[in-house]
């Protein structure tokens, strides 16, 4: 992931009020952060008990979005739609997003399935289980994080374009 400075990042945001940006946690440890782990920064605002952020490289560039945790608990243990993790006991919740512009102005939002703490860039590299005689594990990680890069793109994508 691209190296962010708390400019960089606070300028990204899409769907966000000047408020909303200007009142945003920056996440523990962000100076701190190993970048070249990261496929996205994705946290939760200790002031704000169900507003989380998260922050995707798209292209070139990285788009913020702010979330908002839906208030009820799925009754099964659900899966993330990012890292599609199903061997590891991560938590996963229902967040919503606003879209940007009119259409978010309007009401307008986007929602998905996502870890509880945004752990989905640690998820794709856990190895997954050899499959069969000669399965390249490597490659299957490979694959496992350009899938979460694409998905969550893909979501940062339905907030910005209504799509």
């Amino acid at each position: 992931m691209i190296t962010l400075t708390d400019e960089t990042l606070r300028a990204s945001f899409t769907n966000a009020t000047r408020r909303e940006v200007a009142d945003l946690t920056l996440p523990a440890g962000f100076d701190d952060l190993d970048w070249a782990s990261l496929d996205l920064l994705g946290w939760r605002d200790p002031k704000y008990a169900r507003r989380a952020y998260v922050v995707v490289p798209v292209g070139d560039e990285v788009v913020g979005v702010v979330l908002q945790q839906g208030t009820a608990a799925p009754r099964s243990r659900a899966q993330c739609t990012w890292c599609q993790d199903v061997t590891l006991p991560n938590d996963v919740a229902f967040f919503s997003a606003r879209r940007s512009g009119a259409a978010g102005r309007a009401g307008d939002t986007v929602g998905t399935l996502v870890c509880s703490d945004f752990q989905c860039s640690a998820n794709v590299r856990v190895a997954p289980p050899v499959a069969y005689l000669g399965f390249d594990v490597e490659a299957a990680k490979a694959s496992r994080v350009e899938a979460l890069r694409e998905r969550a793109a893909g979501f940062v994508g339905a907030v910005q374009n209504g799509v």
